[in-house]
């Protein structure tokens, strides 16, 4: 299989994409998204914990391209809102979305189209295109995040910001380099499995 200027990584490793093979990598999707949900610190002060949830938005997002990504997050959401313990620490239901951390959930549901669309345009094979693609994602997370903040907790935006994004940046910055190594590499990987 080629790589077209509609390739993404789920389609480079998996050749037929038959109806069985998408509903596997949803429910793989959101088992993982899951995962990453409960990789979660508190930050003393804010109402929302750093997660791994993010990185794992962006990653679903690029591998599964903008249509499957945008499927399988909110798939993800569904499940959560309907009772799953699967969002960050085990929490779960409406109140979720409706919370101080709703705009996060719509930032990565966002995220997902977005740098699956990118992907589908190859940014995530190269290191100098996943960078902007990523930054692209953390900043619809971040500014949907914050908006909804900001209005939830009726709080200044110097204080939306302080609780907001200032004691996350650190972490996701790391998130970036890891998807932005990580990408590039799995693509250097697909012809020498394909060879095998």
């Amino acid at each position: 299989m080629s790589t077209t200027s509609t390739a993404v990584l789920r389609s480079a490793f998996i050749a037929r994409s038959t109806a069985q093979a998408k509903v596997s990598l949803v429910l793989g999707g959101v088992f993982f998204l899951s995962l990453m949900a409960q990789i979660a610190l508190p930050i003393p002060g804010s109402p929302v914990p750093v997660t791994g949830q993010t990185l794992g938005a962006l990653l679903i997002g690029t591998a599964y391209g903008a249509s499957l990504g945008f499927t399988t997050f909110a798939t993800y959401l569904i499940v959560g809102f309907l009772g799953a313990p699967i969002f960050a620490s085990g929490s779960h239901g409406i109140a979720r979305m409706t919370g101080a951390t709703g705009g996060y959930l719509v930032g990565m549901l966002l995220a997902t189209v977005v740098t699956g669309f990118l992907a589908q345009r190859k940014w995530d094979q190269r290191f100098r295109t996943v960078i902007p693609t990523m930054i692209l994602g953390e900043l619809l997370v971040f500014g949907c995040g914050m908006y909804w903040l900001h209005h939830v907790a009726v709080q200044s935006w110097s204080w939306t910001f302080a609780k907001g994004f200032t004691p996350f940046f650190l972490g996701e910055v790391i998130k970036i380099a890891i998807a932005s190594t990580a990408l590039p590499a799995c693509w250097k990987l697909v012809p020498i499995i394909r060879k095998s």
